[in-house]
């Protein structure tokens, strides 16, 4: 087999190798949407939601029903609770949750 025609192969699978993992590393925010959901303590729970830069609020009826320990979990960097809301920093993917729950609820 020619030189050539091994370096193509080899960067060949290099390339599928890179493109298999970042699939497998891309966040389904439709998922976690859901999940963040039923850690507020279900869509019935939330009376509103919105983004700001990196932080998620949301104002809900009941929060006793609120899993923290989930959210965090799920990759909140902090939560910050007043009165009937809340606030959680999701960094750069809160605009993205958002969306989906929006479409959810």
């Amino acid at each position: 087999m020619e030189t050539w025609l091994q370096y193509v192969l080899i960067g060949l699978a290099l390339v599928i190798i890179c493109l298999i993992v970042l699939k497998l590393n891309k966040r389904d925010f439709r998922i976690e949407a859901n999940k963040l959901i039923g850690y507020l303590g279900g869509k019935d729970n939330i009376i509103s939601a919105e983004a700001n830069m990196s932080r998620f609020k949301v104002t809900l009826k009941d929060i006793t029903l609120v899993n923290k320990d989930a959210i965090e979990k799920l990759g909140a960097k902090g939560i910050v609770e007043i009165d009937n809301q809340l606030k959680i920093i999701f960094g750069a993917n809160a605009h993205q949750l958002k969306k989906y729950i929006d479409d959810i609820i």
